[in-house]
């Protein structure tokens, strides 16, 4: 349905003093301190986990050496989605609009509205990251605490024990991300990079990384974790987390989290000849998600 001169009654008459409540700003593009974003030119990406080899065992003498298999473990499928939004405008509000130009104005607010919904879905992936429904390659949840192994065994990228964001909280789980193992349970050196956090938690984690002293304690102890650099890019504020005490650690896990552009966002609009309404539509193609659980750990929070 096309936006008519009865949607826009005080645009149509003389007196008007301003017009408001599309000027607001938005944050940045938050996404980029969560995913690695990639290219595609596919209606879908699929990325699969290799298994190397277990542990070198003792040879004995004269015997024969040991043969190991390698293989491939699971597929992570990334299928791209549209996102597309559109508005029209009559022919006669264009004409009889008194003050600007209705199309300008209503094209900010598309892509506004574009890019709103880009942040969202990108933080699904993590407000979703603790449902059982919501699965990677794997068939787990992003967060989990009994993530398989090729070898039969088990790792987590979750604290055993939900935990609210504290020192010790937070400790555990970049002792944790230290103890990670790849699929044959040989260990990896993957580090915590960024802690991602909403916004109630943002006054928390200042505290807990920007002092040189022990936060929250009287005793005259360093801030290991600063001390230590061990969460380099500091933390980021997610302003669409929607679990108020949920906490994450980005690590530098190859092919983490990661999310793919397969078409940019574009404009277009053309007007009809029947009616002369003009109409406006933005789109694009994109898809969020994660092919290594190892490229993150969470906390739901107590």
């Amino acid at each position: 349905m096309a936006i008519s001169r009865a949607q826009l009654v005080k645009e149509l008459e003389p007196g008007l003093n301003a017009l408001f409540g599309l000027e607001y700003d938005q944050y940045d593009d938050e996404s980029r301190m969560i995913f690695d974003m990639e290219t595609s030119d596919r209606a879908f990406e699929e990325e699969v986990m290799l298994s190397g080899f277990g542990a070198a065992p003792t040879k004995s003498e004269g015997t024969a050496v040991t043969y190991d298999d390698a293989q491939e473990v699971y597929t992570a499928r990334y299928t791209m989605e549209t996102i597309a939004l559109a508005f029209s405008i009559t022919e006669e509000a264009v004409e009889d609009n008194l003050y600007d130009r209705l199309s300008a104005r209503y094209t900010k607010a598309l892509a506004r509205s574009m890019s709103q919904t880009k942040q969202v879905k990108a933080a699904a992936v993590l407000n979703n990251a603790f449902d059982s429904t919501y699965t990677g390659g794997d068939g787990l949840e992003l967060c989990s605490t009994a993530h398989t192994l090729l070898n039969g065994n088990t790792f987590r990228n979750e604290l055993s024990t939900a935990a609210d964001l504290n020192e010790t909280s937070l400790e555990q789980a970049l002792i944790d991300i230290a103890g990670f193992v790849d699929e044959r349970g040989l260990k990896v050196a993957v580090k915590g990079t960024r802690m991602i956090v909403p916004k109630e938690l943002q006054f928390t984690s200042d505290r807990l990384l920007e002092s040189t002293l022990r936060p929250g304690t009287a005793d005259n102890d360093i801030n290991a974790i600063r001390n230590m650099g061990m969460l380099p890019e500091g933390y980021a504020v997610n302003h669409f987390l929607t679990d108020t005490d949920a906490w994450f650690i980005r690590t530098d896990a190859p092919n983490g989290l990661k999310g793919f552009n397969r078409t940019a966002v574009r404009t277009s609009m053309e007007g009809d000849f029947d009616t002369g309404n003009v109409r406006y539509k933005a789109r694009e193609r994109y898809v969020f998600g994660w092919s290594d659980p190892r490229g993150v750990f969470g906390s739901p929070g107590a």
